[in-house]
């Protein structure tokens, strides 16, 4: 009995050991992911938010307003005044506004928009008066019907990206925000340019706006205005607000990436703090304080992130934030932090003998030089520089003019044919030496002619070189002033023998006309 006893627990060890040996792993890769200690807790090579076990619910505010970033194209616009190519966007006012896209083309070239656009390769561009002044109720607006009306008496926000041109072209503005109960009032003031604002009309409200200026080189500036309609709103304007515009020069302005949803709906949209390329730049979401905070870096938790504000910049990359609220767990959309890097060409000429200072470099001869240069906000700035060292230039100027008119060039007035060696200086500075070959030339009118077809002086016109003039038109009159012809070539034939006045105005190659008067004899 002893050794049967002794053999069952031999056998109840070994059973236990292997048990032991089987469970040890279960426990380790049945260990749970946790979701905010930047630790891969269950050793599957996922950490944190990357783990399906950290599964929130995302949450993104979606625009009520259809194609929110002028990206979705009903054509690809070639000219001004053209929204109609950007989908599902209505030309809201008589005076219009203007679809940029880089498939194309990219607005006026005195008006050029702030590039990188905020979001995508779709713009919209408005003026806000014109003409110096002249038209201060020149104001364009843009209108689109919503997606899903805007309830009264529900909070939104509508958020959007306003590019400046530069304080002259695009001063401080007042961006506002109407709204109209119905879609059948797009497009309003219909055949008046100076109708102004939307709300010029009873149909449309104004609901809400913000004034906003552009730093000292224009840019993008983003923003929001929050609005709580008084009734179900289905379609929407956006532009400048109603006062006349009072600025001495035309003044332009752009929109991009518009969102419009209710307010809970950004209690996760992040947004910048600072310039993306300055040392302080970092995150923020708005603040709530029955919420607990997490920030997560490409998934991974940022440890001692807690806060609705990111507490430094951790370098680019992908970012989000996870909130708990004690009965759900709901993380934002990801946001890609990365730092702008602008190229930008440059063509410059100097003199011979002359050089220009590029970085740390200095240049004299001709050729292509590329240098990275900071921004006021500290981002690369990748300036490919086209140099041309201009020599001095010798051209040689031939001119023919009418024997005692006079030629000017360069502010000089010259009669007599002849070779004149002459000196200048361009527009940049450079010696330019210039040859003028100037040469004199006549006009032959005959007093008299014969039209007895003989081939020999049968019909009367004017005899100049070959090239010297343009164009010329004759009168001939009688002796009692009878308009006898009017043309290039008199032939006389219906005409009587005698002596006739004419009159020609001959108009020269070198630009000058004049008026010959004499008579001459007709011979049968």
């Amino acid at each position: 009995m002893k050794k049967i006893r002794a053999k069952i627990n031999e056998s109840i060890k070994y059973v236990g050991i292997i048990l032991i040996n089987i469970m040890l792993p279960l426990a380790i890769f049945g260990q749970v992911e946790i979701c905010d200690n930047g630790i891969d807790d269950d050793n599957d090579g996922l950490i944190d938010l990357n783990d399906d076990d950290c599964v929130c619910q995302v949450i993104q505010p979606i625009s009520l307003i259809s194609n929110p970033s002028f990206e979705e194209m009903n054509c690809c616009p070639d000219d001004r005044s053209q929204l109609n190519c950007a989908k599902d966007w209505i030309q809201a006012s008589e005076p219009t506004t203007d679809f940029i896209h880089t498939c194309d083309y990219l607005g006026w070239a005195n008006f050029p928009p702030p590039q990188p656009f905020p979001d995508g390769q779709g713009i919209m561009g408005f003026r806000d008066g014109r003409n110096n002044g002249n038209d201060p109720y020149w104001k364009e607006y843009a209108g689109a019907c919503l997606l899903n009306p805007l309830l009264k008496d529900t909070t939104y926000r509508f958020q959007f990206d306003v590019g400046f041109v530069n304080p002259q072209k695009s001063p401080m503005i007042n961006i506002s925000f109407f709204g109209t109960p119905d879609c059948n009032y797009l497009p309003f003031g219909v055949g008046d340019e100076d109708f102004g604002c939307p709300s010029n009309s009873p149909n449309w409200d104004k609901l809400g706006d913000v004034e906003l200026s552009g730093g000292p080189n224009g840019g993008w500036v983003n923003s929001f205005i929050e609005i709580t309609p008084t009734e179900d709103i289905y379609a929407i304007a956006i532009g400048p607000d109603c006062p006349p515009s009072t600025s001495p020069v035309s003044t332009y302005y752009f929109f991009d990436n518009l969102l419009l949803a209710s307010l809970d709906m950004f209690d996760l949209q992040i947004s910048e703090v600072s310039h993306p390329c300055r040392s302080d730049f970092t995150l923020s979401v708005p603040d709530n304080p029955d919420y607990q905070y997490q920030w997560y870096l490409s998934g991974v938790a940022l440890q001692g992130e807690i806060f609705p504000t990111l507490t430094q910049n951790y370098g680019e990359g992908s970012y989000q934030v996870r909130v708990l609220d004690g009965t759900s767990c709901r993380v934002s959309s990801i946001f890609e932090y990365t730092i702008p890097v602008y190229t930008a060409p440059a063509s410059v000429l100097i003199c011979d003998g002359d050089f220009y200072e590029f970085g740390q470099s200095t240049l004299t001869e001709t050729g292509i030089y590329v240098d990275t240069f900071k921004t006021e906000n500290n981002c690369d700035s990748i300036v490919t520089l086209e140099l041309k060292v201009i020599g001095t230039a010798y051209d040689t100027v031939n001119a023919s003019i009418l024997l005692g008119e006079i030629f000017e060039y360069e502010n000089q007035k010259y009669t007599i044919g002849g070779e004149y060696p002459l000196t200048y200086t361009s527009s940049i500075g450079c010696d330019s030496l210039v040859l003028l070959k100037l040469s004199n030339f006549e006009v032959y009118i005959p007093n008299a002619f014969t039209p007895n077809n003989d081939g020999v002086n049968d019909v009367f016109h004017p005899f100049a070189p070959a090239g010297e003039v343009n164009d010329f038109e004759m009168q001939i009159f009688d002796r009692w002033g009878n308009l006898m012809y009017q043309g290039t070539e008199w032939d006389g034939i219906d005409a009587p023998p005698g002596v006739f006045v004419y009159v020609i105005n001959i108009d020269f190659a070198y630009g000058a006309s004049k008026i010959f008067y004499g008579s001459v004899t007709l011979l049968k």
